[in-house]
């Protein structure tokens, strides 16, 4: 299955964010910590020309620490780029950024001549949540699903930082799958754009190839299945995922299963690293995604409602 997701109002907001960063002082990049280059979009990279650039690594409570401090020490290597880790809800974390903001502007924040930084980044990523532990209040709107900023707006936040927020941007030609089933895995696709069956084979051959003793954990197997499928089927067992006649559910497994990724109940995850290869990642999808077990397709969505309609 190839992914593809660029709801209309995604063309307003490039256009917005255009217009908006030429009167920009700092630039405020919300990347998954979890996946930094997949959740990082090209197109604001080109927007954001030579300005001062802060890298936003948020959900850090839930990326692998021992990767995130290797991507650190890679974004950094870049001119005027810095990077941070932390949690958007964490409010001692979060005032790093605007000192951080203030010495990448120190000619701006004073009376008259307000420090301009704008929030970027991709669907569900966590701008809003930050604009709101920044400000101290709601003023973001905020959800687990992603597209719920819609338009740009600009927040004052009384400390000579005015926020202008924007709506998540992707790209509109998804090339890469790999990146794609990355970001689906993490939750900024929207649920109409894929297949939850596919996705959930792809991030469970990632899990048993990168992180095996984290599924033995939450799952208490004793011994690990070979294929992502067979390990689908293992869970759905476990999480009693199961349809009319006994037959697991692969639909509701992948549903779980990534649920309970997405929040961090196998532990700290990153999907990537800054030394992986594109062959290497390449295969990963291969494997994960074309071929189920024993060479087979994974069963989409619509094929696994056929058998539980026929159970």
């Amino acid at each position: 299955m190839t992914i593809q997701w660029y709801p209309g109002h995604m063309g307003k907001a490039h256009k917005e964010i255009s217009e908006l960063v030429g009167k920009i002082d700092v630039i405020i990049e919300i990347l998954d910590a979890r996946l930094p280059a997949s959740s990082s979009n090209i197109l604001l990279t080109k927007l954001r020309r030579n300005k001062p650039c802060i890298k936003v690594l948020n959900k850090n409570d839930l990326a692998d620490p021992a990767v995130t401090r290797s991507w650190v020490r890679t974004f950094e290597k870049r001119t005027g780029v810095c990077a941070l880790p932390l949690s958007a809800k964490q409010h001692p974390e979060v005032k790093q950024l605007i000192r951080l903001c203030q010495r990448l502007a120190p000619h701006r924040g004073k009376p008259g001549k307000p420090l301009r930084a704008m929030v970027v980044g991709i669907p569900n990523v966590g701008k809003s949540t930050l604009i709101n532990t920044l400000a101290g209040k709601s003023m973001a709107k905020v959800g687990d699903k992603p597209a719920i900023t819609s338009c740009a707006q600009q927040i004052d936040l009384r400390n000579g930082i005015i926020l202008s927020d924007t709506p998540g941007l992707l790209w509109p030609d998804m090339s890469d799958q790999v990146a794609a089933y990355r970001l689906a895995t993490s939750g900024a696709i929207g649920v109409n754009a894929l297949d939850y069956t596919t996705v959930g084979h792809f991030a469970a051959g990632f899990m048993l190839h990168r992180y095996p003793e984290l599924l033995r954990s939450r799952y208490q197997l004793a011994d690990l299945p070979e294929s992502a499928i067979t390990l689908l089927e293992e869970i759905g067992r476990r999480l009693g995922c199961k349809a009319a006649g006994g037959v697991i559910d692969l639909h509701r497994t992948a549903e779980a299963f990534l649920r309970e990724l997405r929040a961090g109940k196998l532990g700290r995850v990153s999907f990537e690293e800054p030394a992986q290869e594109p062959e290497e990642a390449g295969t990963e999808v291969t494997e994960a995604v074309e071929v189920g077990e024993r060479g087979k397709p994974p069963v989409t969505d619509t094929e696994r409602r056929a058998v539980v309609d026929a159970a």
